[in-house]
Order: structure tokens, then sequence, then C-alpha cells
């Protein structure tokens, strides 16, 4: 699964803001993420994992919550490859 291989921070992210943002439950954010065990939610969104490699733009933020609802919804309206970009953009910058 592809979302396994996002770098931390932007997992981090998501997971956190899918929690405590919109209330889902740890468990069903690890179904949406494809996260095992369910614990590396907790992990994230306490920030043990995810590390800050590089600055949250407000293009990047609104990529991210636009992500979150879309695994959240299933609607493959954001994907992985639109963050990729996104991230590579500002890395440019």
């Amino acid at each position: 699964m592809v979302r396994q291989y996002l770098p931390p921070q932007i997992r981090a992210e998501v997971v956190s803001r899918m929690v405590i943002q919109r209330g889902l439950t740890q468990k069903s954010v690890a179904g949406y993420m494809g996260l095992t065990p369910p614990a590396a939610v907790s992990q994230y969104v306490s920030r043990k994992r995810g590390c800050k490699c590089i600055e949250i733009s407000d293009d990047l933020n609104s990529v991210i919550d636009r992500w979150a609802w879309s695994l959240i919804n299933g609607d493959g309206g954001v994907t992985i490859c639109d963050i990729c970009r996104c991230v590579r953009r500002e890395l440019k910058e």
C-alpha cells in the first residue's frame, strides 16, 4: 500500500487531522491509512512518530486536508501523487 511509504511527517499530519479535527476513532483511521498495528495511530497523534522534515505551507496544508477527506469519503479526489507533487514543488522553492 502506497500510503505506508509516505514521509512520516505527512502521515502524522493526516492521522492527527482525522482523529483530532474529524473525530474519527483511532481504529477507523488505522483502516483508512492501512496502518498496523492501530497503536501506530496513537503514536502519530501524540507525535512520537513523524519527523519535522519539511515545513507545511498553506498549499500543502490544503492538500493534506483534502486528502484526509478523500480517504474518509473513498472518492479518490486527492491522491498520494498530489501530496508528492506539492512536496516536490515546495522543496524546489
